[in-house]
């Protein structure tokens, strides 16, 4: 979306783009260092264009360019060299996820600012950053668990993965009849729980190992996880049979052995 304003100044013309976060005056001002110089300029679109006027995020900064200089960099952006002499490049200060004011996390500040832009733009209010760090959400299955099909005396596993913020509490159950859930491991020698952060920042692994295998270990497992925010479930059914001639043939893509 583009915004424009003719005979500003001697028979400028102002182009903004929110598509690349910049603005350009053509054809007398090519100097982006420069800035909005003209009283002319409709207020609201000054205010939204005069610190876009400078170079955005991944354009040349620096002195030594054409003109003196290749200019400064955008609010919330710093110039950063490799070589003395070169230009440098507008990077973003902080490049940390931000939480914005519409509920949406965002990978940087910049990035927020451009959606409070595009936002304004559209006669809707202005995007604010409301913390830093990813915005609060309850727990999702990235990863369920599925279901199992073994003999007795082999060693299993479940696995499940999570996700959420703040990074949530992962638990497992085993769903008795009557819908009675166990809390696992419990006094069950044969069974062992295990969890770690990740593979993601704000995810969790969890495992059900299970070793040796036995009748009685048959039945449905479910994946509970739980912040501040929510809970989220997924569940798997083991199922131990004598013998791997037992087993069916087919049992939907989802089942291991």
């Amino acid at each position: 979306m583009s915004l424009a304003g003719e005979n500003i100044g001697q028979e400028v013309v102002l182009l903004y783009h929110l598509n690349c976060h910049s603005c350009l005056l053509v054809p007398s001002y090519q100097n982006l260092a420069s800035g909005l110089q003209h009283e002319a300029v409709n207020q609201t679109l000054g205010e939204m264009c005069k610190e876009q006027c400078m170079p955005p995020r991944g354009e040349a900064c620096g002195g030594g360019g054409a003109g003196g200089g290749w200019g400064r960099c955008a609010t919330g952006l710093e110039c950063r060299r490799r070589r003395k002499g070169l230009p440098g490049a507008c990077v973003c200060k902080n490049r940390y996820p931000v939480c914005g004011s519409d509920g949406l996390t965002y990978p940087s500040a910049c990035q927020l600012r451009v959606a409070s832009l595009r936002a304004q733009s559209r006669g809707e209010r202005p995007v604010q950053q409301r913390s830093k760090g990813p915005c609060e959400q309850g727990p999702s299955i990235v990863t369920p668990p599925k279901d199992i099909w073994n003999v007795t005396g082999a060693q299993i596993y479940l696995s499940c993965e999570v996700i959420g913020v703040p990074t949530p509490v992962l638990t497992w159950n085993k769903i008795a009849k009557g819908q009675r859930t166990e809390l696992l491991p419990g006094d069950r020698e044969n069974l062992a729980i295990q969890t770690r952060g990740g593979p993601e920042k704000h995810e969790v692994t969890g495992w059900v190992l299970i070793s040796p295998l036995s009748k009685d270990d048959s039945g449905e497992y479910e994946c509970h996880a739980s912040n501040s925010q929510g809970e989220a479930t997924a569940s798997a059914r083991i199922t131990v049979v004598n013998s791997l001639q037992e087993i069916p043939t087919v049992k939907g893509g989802e089942a291991e052995l």
